[in-house]
């Protein structure tokens, strides 16, 4: 997942702006108690997702992805004062230390939580997103941004997480690797795709960010 020295890595957070105390506290709590501690967003990634919601000022965003609450917390910051932020995680058992974070953020009032399957919740959704965050399922990406797109506008933007998967998706195909089959086609088929225009991030694990035409 990471692809710079650890000191070049070390050096960019401490030149980028500081993590807030209560993501910091987060952090601790999950690498305590939740299992694969590492899916966490992290300080220097959840300030770039921070600087982007913030450059974007959205008043609707979507978030595929919950975990513990990081990355929501870091995108309902660049939220409009009448802004929401909607967030989907199919682990139930996640739910109550993301409400404990979200209530102790300063957005707690702005973020609603969904538990269960995305695909069945985002067509019921009655709203039109100016931000879209995918971090969830990764063979499930493309159905993920098939659904989400139809709740778009032109402008708005799509980030997807985890697009360079560890680097796997420059190495030799392991037949039996389906979640790097998947995201190579995934990223093959944003290049390509006429809705949007695309770019990806070498940021931590790779994001990629599309614009929707």
């Amino acid at each position: 997942m990471h692809f710079l020295p650890e000191a070049l890595e070390n050096y960019i957070s401490l030149h980028s702006q500081n993590e807030p105390d209560i993501l910091r506290e987060l952090t601790r709590e999950t690498h305590l108690k939740v299992v694969q501690p590492r899916m966490i967003t992290g300080h220097y990634q959840g300030r770039v997702l921070s600087m982007l919601s913030k450059l974007i000022q959205p008043g609707r965003i979507l978030e595929i992805g919950t975990y513990t609450g990081y990355s929501a917390i870091c995108l309902a910051e660049g939220l409009t004062n009448d802004g929401v932020l909607h967030t989907i995680d199919i682990n139930e058992e996640l739910s109550e230390i993301q409400r404990k974070y979200f209530d102790r953020s300063e957005f707690g009032s702005k973020i609603i939580q969904h538990t269960g399957d995305a695909l069945k919740i985002i067509p019921e959704m009655d709203q039109i997103f100016d931000l879209v965050f995918i971090d969830a399922e990764k063979k499930m990406y493309d159905a993920y941004f098939e659904a989400v797109i139809e709740k778009t506008r032109q402008g708005s933007i799509i980030l997807t997480d985890n697009v360079l998967w560890s680097g796997k998706v420059i190495e030799p195909l392991d037949k039996k690797d389906m979640v790097t089959r998947n995201l190579l086609a995934y990223n093959k088929k944003l290049k390509n795709d006429s809705r949007v225009e695309t770019v990806i991030l070498s940021i931590r694990d790779g994001l990629t960010l599309c614009r929707v035409l």
